[in-house]
């Protein structure tokens, strides 16, 4: 902690959120087996990633951002939308020449939750620059229709308390059979 804070004094004035956000805190491998292992998945030249063990595909990049194969990164912005929004737009969505992608539902979008780290809790090696923000499912919260599972990128902890009209971020997915 004395190290956190006297870099955050170092940096002339950076918050400590700013300083800890820089780079992701993952649990030694030995206590916490990966969750997500890099080994699991199939990484393609179009922006996408195969899951062999859930035969999920889904886009390396968060919506609105773009992926660059020459860099191997995520240009552009990525957008917030309401879960409405995200649906909709999951729906019109033609990525890497497939049209059937989908806001994906809260059990799809945990088994991409890298539970060995935090900010974010994903496996950056495929999932690119994801921001430690809240991501919506397709699930409907029981008995609160009026909100969606969503998860945090943050801390990797899911969430049913937020109402569809409010805004969060979108990892859109389609079903494959992964190699």
């Amino acid at each position: 902690m004395k190290k956190l804070i006297l870099c955050a004094v170092a940096l002339g004035g950076l918050s400590v959120s700013q300083v800890v956000s820089a780079s992701q805190i993952c649990a030694s491998e030995g206590p916490v087996p990966d969750t997500t292992p890099s080994e699991q998945f199939v990484v393609n030249a179009d922006g996408t990633v195969c899951d062999k063990q859930t035969n999920l595909m889904w886009q390396r990049c968060t919506f609105g951002q773009v992926y660059n194969s020459e860099s191997s990164s995520c240009d552009n912005v990525a957008q917030e939308l309401s879960w409405q929004q995200a649906l909709q737009t999951a729906s019109a969505q033609e990525f890497a020449g497939y049209s059937d992608w989908h806001l994906p539902n809260v059990k799809e979008l945990a088994s991409i939750v890298e539970h060995r780290c935090v900010k974010p809790s994903i496996n950056e090696t495929i999932f690119l620059e994801t921001l430690e923000k809240n991501y919506w499912s397709s699930t409907t919260v029981e008995g609160t229709p009026a909100n969606a599972w969503l998860f945090s990128f943050g801390d990797g902890k899911v969430s049913n308390v937020f109402n569809k009209s409010s805004q969060a971020y979108v990892r859109l997915a389609r079903y494959a059979f992964c190699e």
